[in-house]
């Protein structure tokens, strides 16, 4: 599976359309990554607690959207964009989403 932010894949040409597809996940925060945080925002740095659950975020996103772009015929997905929302106190959804297409 061919993921890109742009709109067409270099060298290929899309030979067919499947629309929009997304993926997502809702996360809480974690009350060790919360202390650790409180703690370094005393002294400064990357919070890397955090960073990595935003990675780990991104990527089952991903995963669920390239899963259901798979499922309609795809084999590439284009102009893929990122969005995020608070849904609860201490939760928030990151939403992956894009254009699913056929490329030869």
């Amino acid at each position: 599976m061919i993921l890109t932010n742009v709109n067409t894949v270099p060298g290929k040409k899309v030979v067919e359309h499947f629309g929009i597809v997304q993926g997502s996940t809702v996360r809480a925060k974690h009350v060790g990554r919360d202390l650790m945080a409180s703690l370094k925002n005393l002294v400064g740095g990357e919070l890397k607690g955090y960073t990595e659950l935003l990675q780990e975020s991104r990527q089952e996103a991903m995963d669920r959207m390239a899963e259901q772009a798979r499922q309609l015929g795809a084999n590439a997905v284009v102009n893929i964009r990122f969005a995020t929302s608070s849904v609860a106190q201490g939760a928030s959804e990151l939403f992956a989403y894009g254009t699913a297409v056929r490329v030869e």
